[in-house]
């Protein structure tokens, strides 16, 4: 529903003042003890308290003179108005029922220079069928990326399972298949988009980088509801106007080794990642299916000390969200991340799909992933110089 004028709210006021109190709305999950984020959009104790006290008040009309005017945006952009658009090639054709694989599709970038991304930005061509995007660049002569993390998956049956370079676990373990398959191996994470999820703007001096005579990759998720559809979706990019002083990558702390038993209420996976070099890390970015209840991201530095860095205690799938830290999270080298979260597959979840099977690593929601996302910086690197436009 519209909330720009008085009369388009007030017939809401009830649901208002109920969201409000509750905190569902504005929608914000992070436990309030832990972190300071700059993307923060929860109400502030006064705010709640002036919004009950109207609606208590029966809703009076304030001065109208004083409404301040209305913000104007570019069309059909959150960012901005992109420096450049890029399409999927063609329109994917979407079955009415079905279980749909996940879908590749690359797109030709014909950069003649490396190209830094201030911003960017995934818009659905089809909202009511694509569950989520993300889009990958793949260069044309890609060399291993140095990894900077160890991602360690823990398991009470194998304490020590699977050490692999974070730049080799890019995506999930499932091989990929769809319209256009590649290889996960080595591609970067460029952007993402979900429900709830809004586009990234790095900061001044922050940016990550596509290498010139690139590929983009959208890996597309689609889910069927009774009627066929066509699908194109697309990226905004805007470019850093200044040669970034930092690179920004993406990185991942996951367990795929998960096996969630039927019934079980609040079954906990974890894993760790330990870093071998300096990093920031700028944003936090949790995870899961519909079985996931909460999720923590706990850092402990070299000289033993730890913290909790995020805590989702209550996680919706719904409100796919990037936390973005007021200040920078700095991990000097040897530093680890520990991400543990817990899964509801009982009959109390209202959204289970099924709580009698066991519950494996997938791509489908009623599958599951336990994957920390996190966007980083290494710092004390100089970042290779390159033309900004």
């Amino acid at each position: 529903m519209s909330l720009i004028t008085f009369k388009d709210v007030v017939p809401w006021a009830s649901s208002i003042r109920e969201k409000v109190t509750t905190r569902v709305m504005p929608p914000w999950h992070a436990d309030r003890q832990y972190g300071s984020f700059r993307n923060e959009q929860s109400l502030t104790q006064g705010e709640i308290d002036t919004i009950v006290k109207w609606v208590n008040a029966r809703t009076p009309e304030g001065d109208p003179s004083r409404m301040p005017a209305l913000p104007k945006f570019p069309e059909g952009w959150q960012i901005g108005t992109p420096d450049v658009v890029l399409a999927m090639p063609t329109a994917y054709a979407i079955p009415a029922t079905g279980e749909i694989q996940y879908q590749y599709f690359e797109v030709p970038t014909n950069f003649t220079e490396d190209r830094w991304m201030q911003a960017g930005e995934v818009r659905a061509g089809d909202r009511a069928h694509v569950h989520h995007i993300i889009v990958y660049v793949k260069a044309p002569n890609p060399t291993p990326a140095t990894s900077v993390m160890v991602n360690r998956p823990i398991t009470s049956a194998a304490p020590a399972a699977a050490v692999a370079p974070l730049a080799q676990r890019q995506a999930a373990p499932r091989p990929p298949t769809g319209a256009s398959p590649v290889a996960r191996t080595g591609d970067q994470m460029l952007v993402n988009w979900a429900v709830g999820e809004d586009a990234p703007v790095f900061l001044p001096g922050m940016a990550k980088r596509i290498p010139k005579g690139s590929s983009l990759v959208f890996q597309v998720h689609y889910t069927t509801n009774g009627t066929p559809s066509r699908d194109q979706s697309r990226i905004g990019l805007i470019f850093a106007k200044q040669p970034p002083t930092r690179e920004v990558r993406t990185g991942m702390i996951l367990n795929p080794l998960l096996a969630i038993p039927p019934g079980a209420g609040n079954h906990e996976i974890a894993a760790e990642g330990t870093f071998t070099e300096d990093v920031n890390v700028w944003s936090l970015h949790p995870h899961m299916h519909l079985r996931g209840k909460d999720m923590t991201y706990t850092a402990t530095y070299p000289d033993g000390r730890s913290e909790i860095v995020l805590r989702v205690p209550k996680f919706d799938f719904g409100w796919q969200t990037d936390y973005w830290l007021a200040k920078p999270l700095v991990l000097p080298k040897g530093s680890k991340l520990h991400v543990s979260a817990h899964y509801d597959n009982s009959t109390a979840n209202r959204h289970n799909p099924d709580p009698a099977v066991t519950v494996r690593w997938g791509d489908q929601t009623w599958e599951e992933m336990m994957i920390g996302f996190f966007t980083y910086t290494v710092e004390g690197k100089a970042v290779a110089s390159s033309a900004a436009r």
